[in-house]
């Protein structure tokens, strides 16, 4: 798997040849949590149809300003716009996949699923309440594992992002004095730490600095060799970020199209549900009725051949059910 995503993501490269005619080109911009997936469904599209996807990697922040200005055919967040926001903006919105944001860390020593930590020892690292490793509330979490008296660097993002917005509400759900202080959304202040620019800068920033935690998309985590923690869920089981858990997670959903599938997966009641899933969303302008049936019939596409690049991936494809439901959304706008 980790070397179809290092070959997914060297030919997202490939999605605008110079040769390329702009009738056959789909511009979308936003979120890095789907970007390796993106990548590997458009690669496999462009084979099939001679369409290329140009998709700029800027963060959820970015990805629905730029639909806002209807710059681009199609913006991405993590983060889901609430009704009334995409009604102010006559925007679409619809899930495309579903995957999980984990805690990845660089402790020399200490190797992937090894730490575990709870949501009080998350939320008191990122409010930098907590500052070395051997922090008595880690260590009573981690009998048994060696961990050094070092001062942690805490990673977060720098730019508008649906990945913090993901973090920040599964904080903000755990976390009363996260809740009060801080609060959840695509960008926050934050109490400590430094920011990288995308899940590809906090995985570069958390690789190179020994001592520090950050959280990605687990893609990112694979493709960069980094160490994941263990996390406990709201059933009280510590469980690592797997397809499984993220599956687990994905089944307490009920997204609803009455309102534009808004919905948070956040601490889900499953035994073995990863307690920081997601899904991501596409948003798309209401009254680009041309080129939102060129970007509708690409994700038809996805959702019928590329289940499987989703799951090499350990992203969680959407059930056929909910698939049926988008179909329907689509139908009701006009659209397919």
């Amino acid at each position: 798997m980790k070397v179809f995503l290092k070959l997914a993501l060297a030919l997202a490269l490939v999605f605008s040849f110079t040769h390329a005619d702009a009738a056959d080109m789909l511009n979308g911009a936003g979120a890095s949590f789907p970007y390796p997936v993106y990548s590997a469904w458009s690669y496999d599209y462009n084979k099939v149809t001679g369409v290329q996807l140009n998709y700029q990697s800027i963060g959820s922040g970015g990805g629905i300003k730029q639909i806002s200005a209807r710059t681009v055919a199609f913006g991405a967040s993590d983060a889901p716009l609430a009704p009334a926001q995409l009604k102010k903006d006559s925007l679409l919105q619809f899930p495309a996949v579903i995957g999980g944001v984990v805690p990845v860390v660089n402790v020399p020593g200490v190797k992937a699923g090894e730490l575990k930590l709870d949501s009080d020892a998350l939320c008191r690292i990122y409010l930098g309440d907590i500052k070395y490793w051997d922090d008595g509330r880690i260590k009573s979490l981690n009998a048994g594992l060696r961990l050094p008296h070092s001062e942690m660097t805490v990673v977060h993002r720098s730019d508008g992002s649906g990945t913090t917005a993901i973090f920040t509400t599964y904080l903000s759900e755990v976390c009363p004095v996260w809740k009060s202080k801080v609060g959840a959304g695509t960008s926050v202040n934050w109490p400590a730490g430094i920011g990288g620019k995308g899940n590809e800068g906090v995985a570069n920033y958390t690789k190179r600095t020994a001592g520090s935690i950050g959280y990605v998309e687990f893609a990112y985590a694979e493709q960069n060799k980094l160490a994941y923690a263990l996390l406990k869920n709201s059933a009280g089981n510590f469980v690592k970020p797997s397809f499984e858990t993220f599956e687990d997670a994905a089944a307490t959903g009920n997204f609803d199209p009455g309102k534009d599938f808004h919905l948070w997966l956040v601490n889900a009641p499953g035994k073995k549900a990863w307690p920081i899933a997601g899904a991501t969303f596409i948003l798309l302008a209401k009254e680009k009725t041309d080129s939102n049936k060129k970007v509708v019939k690409f994700f038809d596409w996805a959702f019928n051949h590329g289940d499987k690049k989703a799951k090499d991936l350990v992203y969680v494809p959407l059930p056929s059910s909910l698939k049926n439901k988008i179909r329907a959304y689509w139908k009701t706008h006009g659209i397919l």
